[in-house]
């Protein structure tokens, strides 16, 4: 009996991950590394620090996984990152359409206009592009390659705990910015509170997609930049320590909670490297 080939990532996939790859790389330096200079080289002006410095992270977490999983050629090991990327773009669109009083539309430097068009044009085209290339990956011939390497119960059972309270709180940032404002470690504005929310839906997908996925051959990517967001969150801490409520019961939840994120993502950095190098010793 002929047994069906392993479906493969299209062009399309590789592209747009490619591309996408380097445009969150472009947004997080001014964001992760020029986090007080937004009013010059953002798309909206962002206070205090913390915060872009916080979605900076998230971008450079992006570049890697975007980057990476554009290099694989077997869908399976490049799906994790696709409904992430499309989720996070699709309600970054709807927050800025929000909240585009607040963009840089009218400012009178030309590097700084130029970025919030480009924000704009970014994040209406990239969700309908991604959405057609996911469409046309689906219909394509093929199958997944047996899992080899399923994950233990408990980093399962940890990954789907972080997803979902990810996910549950990103949608709540989102639809209930003033409640979340009020318990959150340290000053948001509505607008920056939704910003976060679309990566805590993103990265919660992100989460949840690796116990779906079950297979540690197949989560090299998706890892890698697990332990990154957690680790270039914790930096921010570190760097923008006084900007952080310490005595709240949120700040300690939030530390805590960064702290598995890195534990986590490390260990299956790990567990998927030595997975991945068996594999391509056979």
């Amino acid at each position: 009996m002929v047994q069906p080939e392993i479906k493969q990532t299209t062009r399309g996939i590789r592209a747009i991950l490619y591309v996408a790859s380097i445009l969150v790389l472009a947004v997080s330096v001014s964001l992760y590394f020029l986090p007080t200079q937004t009013e010059l080289y953002f798309s909206w002006t962002i206070n205090p620090p913390l915060t872009a410095a916080f979605l900076g992270a998230g971008y450079l977490t992006s570049f890697l996984l975007e980057f990476m999983s554009a290099r694989e050629k077997i869908w399976a090991r490049a799906r994790p990152a696709i409904p992430a990327v499309w989720a996070f773009t699709f309600l970054t669109l709807i927050v800025t359409l929000i909240h585009l009083d607040r963009f840089h539309f009218n400012s009178s430097t030309f590097i700084t206009v130029a970025g919030t068009w480009v924000w704009l044009a970014v994040y209406v085209s990239v969700p309908i592009a991604t959405g057609i290339v996911w469409i046309h990956q689906m219909r394509q011939p093929g199958m997944d390659p047996p899992r080899t390497a399923p994950l233990r119960k408990g980093i399962r059972w940890t990954l789907g705990a972080q997803g979902a309270i990810m996910l549950i709180l990103g949608v709540l940032m989102l639809i209930a910015s003033n409640f979340v404002i009020a318990a959150w470690p340290w000053t948001l504005s509505a607008l920056t509170c939704r910003a976060i929310g679309a990566w805590g839906v993103g990265i919660g997908l992100i989460a949840l997609q690796a116990v779906g996925e079950n297979d540690w051959w197949r989560l090299f990517p998706m890892m890698m930049s697990y332990a990154l967001y957690g680790l270039l969150q914790l930096i921010n801490l570190l760097r923008f320590s006084d900007t952080l409520e310490w005595h709240e019961v949120s700040a300690i939840f939030y530390i805590v909670f960064m702290i598995s994120i890195l534990a986590v993502g490390a260990f299956g950095t790990w567990q998927s490297w030595l997975v991945k190098q068996s594999q391509e010793a056979q």
